[in-house]
């Protein structure tokens, strides 16, 4: 492992690329401990067998992982037609087999196009939620199923990349909260038959669509990468530049205002800055454009 220095107090986001095979825990704890132990955060859950970007943010950036979570996800899987699996991926056991029918494109376009839209998903056992402080998986794997409530998903896009006799690979384009896994076997009983994903890969996580990943082993190897600001995960959040004093006054929990942010939605998040452009944290806005502290970030 490098010797380069820990991160500055403000933290930043480093966009890992998570390899297959490894747990988002475990990767993340590898990346905590590159950075000299500094508190961090995923924000996303992949799953085991899925590679792909997974956010990680380290020190006082930890105070926007909410607002990542709350980004849309791109996905590119593989969906094997004809066996369903335990755990809705290739490391479960096959519960099901069931014959694949001819598959066109014409009509493969149909299916995929009535996925599309508003929905409500059933979280699957093999999830990270818990029950009673129990995740679901430790449940299934007990052979314990319990009900779970649905949820309401997007689908913005659904599209084919490539067709085989017996599985399809798309990219789909979702909110958060989606569950591939259930998805690939939604589409596969929509085509008559069934399926599991046999491969799963995370392209992006909203904002971040088109920026570079970072893999495991240059984490590890040295020298350490440098970290995105913590605000490039905020573009959807308004800027408000504060003076001096004001920017001393919300540190201090007073209220600010009113007018030094336009007018919106009170109670909604904006970020905040201070004369000399640095950011410093979130505000809530107040309906006459004040503004007060919610989330500030540690200085010194």
């Amino acid at each position: 492992m490098g010797n380069s220095p820990s991160p500055p107090v403000d933290g930043g986001i480093l966009l890992l690329d998570k390899p297959a095979g490894l747990s988002s825990n475990t990767a993340l704890q590898r990346v905590r401990r590159a950075y000299g132990g500094v508190r961090a955060g995923h924000t996303g859950t992949l799953d085991p067998l899925a590679s792909g970007m997974l956010p990680i943010c380290l020190g006082e950036a930890t105070k926007v992982a909410g607002e990542i979570l709350a980004g849309r996800k791109c996905y590119r899987f593989t969906l094997q037609l004809g066996e369903q699996r335990s755990t809705g991926d290739a490391e479960g056991e096959v519960v099901a087999t069931a014959p694949v029918p001819p598959l066109e494109e014409t009509g493969l376009q149909r299916v995929l196009a009535g996925f599309i839209g508003a929905s409500r998903q059933i979280p699957p056992m093999y999830s990270a939620l818990k029950r009673d402080g129990q995740p679901l998986y430790k449940l299934a794997r007990a052979g314990i199923t319990v009900e779970r409530e649905s949820r309401e998903i997007v689908i913005e896009k659904l599209e084919l990349i490539s067709l085989q006799a017996d599985a399809l690979e798309c990219r789909v384009l979702c909110s958060k909260g989606t569950y591939v896994r259930v998805l690939g076997e939604d589409m596969a009983r929509a085509l008559g038959t069934v399926g599991y994903l046999s491969a799963l890969r995370r392209e992006y996580v909203e904002p971040f669509a088109g920026d570079a990943m970072v893999s495991l082993d240059a984490v590890l190897g040295g020298p350490l990468p440098a970290l995105l600001p913590a605000d490039r995960a905020l573009p959807h959040l308004a800027e408000v530049r504060l003076s001096v004093r004001d920017s001393m006054a919300i540190t201090r929990g007073q209220r600010v205002g009113p007018g030094v942010a336009a007018p919106g939605i009170p109670g909604s998040l904006v970020r905040l800055y201070d004369a000399g452009g640095h950011f410093f944290g979130l505000g809530a806005l107040e309906s006459d454009g004040g503004v007060r502290a919610k989330r500030l970030y540690a200085t010194g």
